[in-house]
């Protein structure tokens, strides 16, 4: 048994796989969450136990939490300009808007055809068709060519045709029957690729404002504050009136913090996109590159963090001092890493885990997950308890849905899917009604629930692994194989974007188990150990001790690890591999001192880019705001700052969580406790 112990709990001591004499320190947390906690979802050990942890606060203001993305050549995402400033278009008067449009009008009437070009027309549609064309461009109406056209290349010939003819002002569209719709475009939608060119110059003449010739995608750096990213995509879309779909990034950034990261956008010219900024608000987008590909989630190293942990305090009984503190929990860090357990983020912020949902997701309790979603819990959206409640009491889903906030986006979908079915004669809806209603949750959310169950067993498992084996390889214990050859099961990609880059699934990647012979080789360490989430196209660990975990952990939940296909094809789930350790990289801490709760200790890029602009260009500036460290100017309360990176699939509070000993709260923005 190795030298590990559970977590500090409310008031109980911490303990016990640790079989040495070491006396544990109490510790008593601080805040009260009535709700679940770490162990309940399987978090239950710290690899540096001997170390001393200390109390204090995260997240307290979200400018204390700063996360700037690691691209896929390993560099760090930074805010380094807001763009170019657009040249200022003349303001026209109303008459001279009116003498503009009769001067236009007059060219139009004026306007003749260059003879090659109408020959050409005149042969393909014949002399009176090109009348009515030329009456179209001249007095913007509409006609249909008399005459049709079957082959597709002479079709595109008379598009381009017309184009040139008439300046690019004409559209055509080819009808069901192969003859042409013609009508003038209002707004100048065709250009030429000269004519685009030329509209995307700076006063010196310089393309695209010195971004490089345009390609299919520009890249660009999205900097927001207190909001998730797709809240800013979708920001973004709306402004300009394009498909979501249309953007592209590589991960999904906290809300509650200061995060940069790059975006890819299509079919947008550079001075529209660079526009935004003048109407957004806590987002700065800028950087802007022009790309021929795209991004897909996952393409990206990491993340770096540089994280305030404010009023911090160090146990009154402990030999150590914050600094010895820090630097051997600190070194621990970088030597042996902390349990890659999925923070408690991924169970929710209500009373009931979203494990537990998920739970009967998979053992397809449609009802029972329904009363969960809906129940009456302590910790929920205050506004929404009247609507729970009336739930509760009536099992009323037309009135419930009345006092239900919009916000409350599952319980929403549930209660109108439950309104419009009929009750059966003992006054209760079918089980099929609740399927339909669990249905018409939006997927990501549905899904969710059942990758928080995966999330909970595999947590679990490496619980029990690490109290097993601590830091040492056995035999069985499986590593990412990079054998393309090797012939063994694999985690298919989900199709959940969402969670995709979390879960770090990808279609090619295969474990295999670890053999005596290459634990002697000394090729693999602890740092290539992977576990998987349960699944059907994974492989479990062929040691019978940790392939039997799986199996008396699933089966309190009437599940089997070796039957994961469910009827309802988003419940199938494959499963993924997940390092069972991770070490953060780059690791460093400050101690600071400052007096009130709201001051500044960092700086995030937007002020350090807006005092670097202002002192270039002779304008006011903040000196203290140049870097990204405040200067410490002393006061009678300490803060810790760290700044590490971390890949992919690792929770920044896990690390913390180790460093700091304490139990993290399920929102992952409090790590405060009380020691003895």
């Amino acid at each position: 048994m190795s030298n590990f112990t559970q977590p500090p709990k409310r008031t109980i001591e911490e303990s016990t796989v640790d079989t040495t004499a070491t006396k544990k320190a109490k510790v008593e947390s601080s805040y009260s969450d009535n709700g679940v906690r770490e162990p309940d979802v399987g978090i239950t050990l710290f690899l540096s136990s001997q170390i001393p942890g200390f109390a204090g606060q995260i997240k307290q203001r979200y400018t204390d939490f700063l996360v700037n993305e690691i691209d896929k050549e390993g560099k760090v995402v930074h805010l380094t300009d807001k763009g170019f400033k657009m040249p200022k278009k003349p303001q026209l008067s109303r008459d001279e808007v009116r003498a503009n449009r009769e001067e236009e009008a007059s060219k139009r009437q004026d306007f003749k055809v260059d003879e090659k070009l109408r020959l050409e027309l005149v042969e393909i549609f014949g002399e009176d068709d090109v009348v009515k064309i030329e009456d179209v461009y001249r007095n913007a109406k509409t006609m249909e060519t008399s005459k049709s056209f079957d082959e597709k290349s002479v079709r595109t010939k008379i598009h381009q045709l017309l184009r040139a003819a008439f300046n690019n002002e004409l559209e055509s569209v080819t009808s069901a029957e192969n003859t042409f719709k013609i009508a003038r475009s209002n707004n100048n939608s065709r250009v030429s690729k000269q004519a685009f060119v030329d509209q995307n110059k700076d006063a010196n003449g310089v393309e695209n404002w010195g971004y490089g010739p345009n390609k299919e995608f520009i890249h660009f750096t999205l900097y927001k504050e207190n909001k998730d990213t797709m809240e800013t995509v979708n920001i973004i879309t709306r402004l300009l009136r394009i498909p979501s779909k249309l953007i592209r990034f590589a991960g999904n950034k906290d809300r509650r913090a200061v995060t940069c990261q790059r975006l890819c956008i299509s079919k947008i010219s550079i001075d529209r996109l660079n526009a935004l900024n003048r109407t957004l608000r806590g987002m700065t987008i800028g950087d802007y590159k022009f790309e021929d590909g795209n991004l897909s989630l996952g393409d990206l190293q990491g993340n770096e963090f540089v994280i305030v942990i404010r009023d911090v305090k160090v146990n009154k009984s402990s030999t150590l001092s914050l600094p010895e503190i820090l630097d051997q929990g600190c070194k621990s860090l970088t030597d042996n890493g902390f349990i890659n357990y999925f923070g408690m983020q991924r169970f929710g912020t209500f009373s009931i885990s979203t494990h537990e949902i998920g739970k009967q997701l998979l053992l397809s309790n449609w009802e029972k997950a329904v009363e969960l979603i809906l129940s009456d819990q302590e910790n929920v959206l205050p506004i929404s308890k009247e609507a729970r409640q009336i739930w509760a009491q009536t099992k009323d889903a037309a009135l419930a849905l009345k006092k239900m906030p919009r916000q409350s986006i599952a319980e929403n979908s549930i209660l109108h899917s439950l309104s419009n079915q009929k009750k059966e004669d003992d006054g209760n809806y079918s089980s099929f009604a609740y399927y339909s209603a669990i249905m018409q949750i939006p997927r990501n959310l549905r899904t969710m629930y059942v990758h928080a169950y995966q999330s909970f067993v595999w947590n679990a498992i490496t619980s029990k692994r690490i109290e097993l084996h601590g830091l040492s390889l056995v035999v069985g214990d499986l590593v990412i194989d990079n054998n393309p050859n090797e012939q063994v099961p694999s985690a298919d990609t989900d199709s959940d974007d969402e969670l995709r880059e979390d879960l770090r699934e990808d279609e090619f990647i295969r474990a295999k188990p670890l053999t005596q012979e290459d634990i002697d080789s000394g090729k693999y360490t602890i740092d290539d150990v992977v576990l998987p989430t349960p699944g059907f196209d994974i492989l479990y660990p062929t040691n019978e001790e940790l392939r039997q975990l799986y199996v008396d952990i699933m089966s309190k939940d009437d599940m089997d690890p070796f039957d994961m296909r469910r009827k309802v094809r988003e419940f199938s789930m494959a499963g993924s591999y997940r390092n069972i350790i991770q070490k953060p990289k780059e690791l460093e801490y400050k101690v600071i001192h400052y007096n009130t709760p709201t001051q500044q200790l960092v700086n995030t890029d937007l002020e350090i880019l807006n005092s670097k602009i202002g002192k270039a260009n002779g304008q006011k500036y903040f000196k203290d705001k140049l870097d990204r460290y405040m200067p410490d100017k002393g006061g009678d309360k300490t803060a810790v700052v760290l700044k590490f990176q971390l890949g992919t699939s690792a929770y920044a509070t896990m690390a913390l969580r180790e460093l700091m000993k304490v139990e993290t709260s399920r929102r992952g923005d409090m790590c405060e406790v009380q020691t003895e």
